[in-house]
């Protein structure tokens, strides 16, 4: 299963936009910091992460000022031309 959950605040958002379907689509870069055991070990955690959303949460999420936080859902997945995984929003619940 490809599930990524991410609580997270948006640092940055570029300007909403429209694939050649007409669909709305915003990119995004989402931010985490917490902290985890590893090895028996709390360990500070800080994460950046490229982010897409598509449709309605991409109208929604360009309406959310930068430093909003909330809890974002969706998958992994690499860009054709690309080489590194973006996380598609499929879901955002506000903080």
């Amino acid at each position: 299963m490809n599930q990524l959950v991410l609580n997270a605040c948006i640092a940055e958002a570029n300007a909403l936009r429209y694939t050649p379907a007409g669909i709305p689509a915003i990119d995004l870069r989402l931010e985490h910091e917490s902290e985890a055991i590893e090895a028996g070990q709390l360990r500070q955690v800080k994460v950046a992460v490229k982010a897409v959303a598509l449709g309605a949460i991409a109208e929604t999420l360009g309406k959310r000022p930068i430093g909003s936080t909330g809890r974002f859902t969706g998958f992994l997945a690499t860009p054709r031309n690309g080489k590194y995984a973006v996380f598609h929003i499929q879901s955002f619940l506000q903080d």
